[in-house]
């Protein structure tokens, strides 16, 4: 999200109007999750994406029109079987998206709040916008913004100061986890928050087999990704992808002083079991989200009774992903590496770690809805 924000702050400065279409409700399987955005300005260009197809095509046309009369729009895309079959769109859902002009998305209370975006989204402290919502049936319709920072102070208003601090509640709930998302209120009004953080960060404490596999995955998956290593070999800065920060440094000394935020996932795997526990007291005294220990189970034990008698928390103890990684049994660094990204994705968006394919009861639902084995399927045969 930081380009779009970027790219807003490039269009202010070059004097050009734009309009903002946003994801704000989505049912069902779709092409874009809530908070998605698309810039069109007033030349015609795009920034970010709804999902392509028929649907981005659509909503650019309306933009046009949003930035032609100064009105909002929201629409609503139901995305049918056929739909999806002529854009590749996935089918299934609904999504509803809202245009408006750039000076209406960006003001709450009266306040231009670009510039708070764009801190938070470079590092800074983190905000979320919040939208409320009313439901009529199948309609919704924006209905006031706030903004929220991450100690619970706002701007901007709704309606009724009952929704302000239930808003301000989920809003700042939501920062944690740090992706938008829509929050029932009550029965006529839902809450799209959009949470606007730093890229997450990745620190690996040891740079060995691992620890080079999973800088090349973080950095596929778009982390900012620090290694540290204490040996020379081990932190040569020719090991790793480019944009990877290598420190040849003392780990422990390292974790101590160096800027940890809460979007922050650190990764102890170094070489020995004291050198373990030693990085792994410095991270739990940080603001890092996730903290996991790679090992077994009984170096996990050895680990964690150390500092257990060192005087750390057993609840602070309790948060550490130790083992680290979700069970998908390879055994390689790269498989390893997988496992230890994806728990860190869960944690990261929410998710649950179950796997996606439908289950037998709804897949025979869905074939006999479609009227599996009908002329159609006989005529190809």
């Amino acid at each position: 999200m930081r380009e779009i924000y970027q790219r807003m702050a490039e269009l202010e400065r070059e004097g050009r109007r734009y309009a903002v279409c946003t994801v704000v409700r989505t049912v069902g399987s779709t092409p874009q999750v809530v908070g998605a955005k698309m810039i069109v300005d007033d030349l015609g260009r795009l920034s970010g994406t709804l999902g392509g197809g028929c649907v981005e095509g659509d909503a650019f046309e309306e933009a046009r029109g949003v930035l032609a009369n100064g009105t909002t729009s929201l629409r609503e895309y139901e995305l049918t079987e056929d739909l999806a079959w002529d854009t590749g769109l996935v089918c299934g859902g609904t999504m509803w998206i809202w245009i408006e002009p750039g000076e209406r998305a960006l003001t709450v209370g009266g306040r231009e709040v670009l510039g708070d975006l764009l801190v938070a989204s470079n590092g800074g402290r983190p905000v979320a916008l919040a939208t409320l919502l009313r439901k009529n049936g199948r309609e919704i319709e924006p209905a006031g913004r706030l903004v929220v920072e991450t100690d619970g102070r706002t701007g901007g208003a709704l309606d009724d100061p009952a929704l302000d601090a239930r808003a301000r509640d989920a809003a700042t709930e939501a920062l944690r986890q740090g992706t938008a998302r829509v929050v029932p209120l009550d029965e006529g009004n839902e809450l799209l928050i959009e949470p606007v953080v730093a890229k997450p960060r990745l620190v690996v404490a040891g740079g060995g087999h691992v620890g080079l596999a999973l800088a090349r995955m973080a950095t596929l998956l778009e982390y900012q990704v620090t290694v540290i290593d204490d040996r020379p070999d081990f932190a040569a800065r020719e090991r790793f992808p480019d944009g990877v920060e290598v420190m040849k440094a003392d780990m422990v000394t390292a974790l101590e002083t160096m800027p940890i935020g809460w979007n922050t996932f650190v990764v102890i795997a170094t070489r020995g079991h004291k050198l373990d526990s030693h990085c792994l007291r410095a991270a739990v005294k940080t603001q890092a989200r996730y903290v996991g220990l790679l090992g077994s189970r009984r170096k996990t034990i050895l680990v964690e009774r150390m500092l257990r008698d060192e005087g750390v928390s057993e609840e602070r103890l309790r948060q550490v992903h130790a083992p680290i990684g979700l069970d998908l049994g390879g055994r390689t660094p790269a498989e390893i590496s997988l496992a230890v990204m994806a728990e860190i994705s869960m944690e990261r968006f929410g998710g649950t770690g179950r796997p996606l394919r439908l289950s037998e009861a709804l897949y025979e639902r869905a074939v006999a809805k479609a009227g599996g084995g009908g002329e159609g399927d006989r005529h190809e045969e």
